[in-house]
């Protein structure tokens, strides 16, 4: 075996070499594991005499180093000179970096958040799994209540108590469990994910945001709810509107009331249910209705939400398309 007509054209094809990849042949070609010329070469040293061993076995192993440290050298110089001549056009404009979005939904709390606390309300949070008591029966709607027709339930299994349990269908819950933990005066809001069992369509999903608000103390009135509501709506929507109410009937309030609002131009749009404090609700909590009054209302944020970004289905909030969260 010519060892010193193998070590010639090794060198050569090596420091010829133009790029990585024209590099890395040479060393398959010479040092591969399974057809390197090299490596054929320490393979048969098997079928030499005593005397070839020795001279060819250490001649091949020098060149295997040789070999190998000749690659690094290369590889290395390739690798700073490609760094050296790389061209930057530091005249054209750089890439712009894509950031994250916040959710419109997101946006929308964090307002509601922020205008109810300049006012001195607490935000509280309640549970999403959630007692029968305190979703319907400590909320003036017992069993056989037909107001309980107006929410589609999801009921769940509980195998650890006799208590029946549901995903919340709105967050008037923590009015109840609120009252229970503290005395009046107080004045709260409750944001939340609500659930209804119902058909979706471009204004109903079967998960929803609510922001829940009570006020309670002594003296309190609707005249209270006008102004601390209206205040809101001018501030969320940064320009002044028009406010209409109207009589209605929710079990927890009496009287109750529902309130329109309308945008410079536009057209009268529902955007909350009202009422002062039903006396069974104080009852429920041992709250005396002769030292204390109270009124609690109740609003969507993904209605808000359609409404400050013209937004035309509901369903959109939760279809997780990007290219939807990129507009806020």
């Amino acid at each position: 075996m010519d060892i010193t007509n193998l070590r010639a054209r090794a060198i050569k094809d090596i420091e010829s070499a133009t790029d990585a990849k024209v590099c890395e042949a040479a060393r398959v070609r010479y040092l591969g594991r399974k057809e390197g010329e090299l490596t054929e070469v320490l393979r048969g040293l098997s079928k030499m005499s005593v005397e070839e061993k020795r001279r060819v076995g250490t001649e091949a192993n020098e060149l295997k180093q040789e070999l190998e440290a000749l690659l690094t050298k290369k590889l290395s110089e390739l690798s700073a000179h490609g760094k050296k001549h790389t061209h930057v056009d530091v005249t054209r404009p750089g890439k712009k970096m894509a950031l994250g979005h916040e959710h419109p939904l997101t946006k929308i709390d964090a307002q509601v958040r922020e205008i109810f606390s300049s006012m001195n309300f607490s935000v509280v949070e309640g549970p999403e799994l959630e007692e029968e008591h305190y979703n319907f029966d400590a909320l003036n709607i017992p069993a056989d209540h037909p107001a309980r027709d107006m929410w589609d339930t999801f009921w769940v299994k509980n195998e650890v108590s006799k208590k029946k349990m549901l995903m919340r269908t709105h967050t008037s819950p923590m009015q109840v469990r609120y009252m229970e933990a503290h005395e009046a005066p107080f004045q709260i809001i409750v944001p939340g994910r609500t659930f209804r069992y119902e058909a979706t369509d471009a204004s109903h999903e079967i998960n929803f945001y609510q922001v829940e608000g009570l006020v309670v103390g002594p003296d309190i009135t609707l005249a209270n709810f006008k102004y601390i509501i209206e205040t809101f709506f001018k501030k969320f929507f940064g320009k002044e509107l028009e406010f209409r109410y109207r009589p209605s009937y929710f079990p927890f309030v009496e009287p109750g009331v529902e309130l329109d609002i309308r945008l410079p131009g536009g057209k009268w749009l529902e955007v909350m249910g009202a009422g002062m404090v039903h006396r069974n609700v104080f009852d429920a909590v041992k709250y005396d209705y002769r030292k204390v009054q109270g009124f609690a209302f109740g609003m969507g944020l993904d209605r808000l939400a359609m409404i400050k970004y013209g937004i035309p289905d509901i369903r959109l909030f939760y279809s997780g398309d990007v290219r939807f969260i990129k507009q806020f």
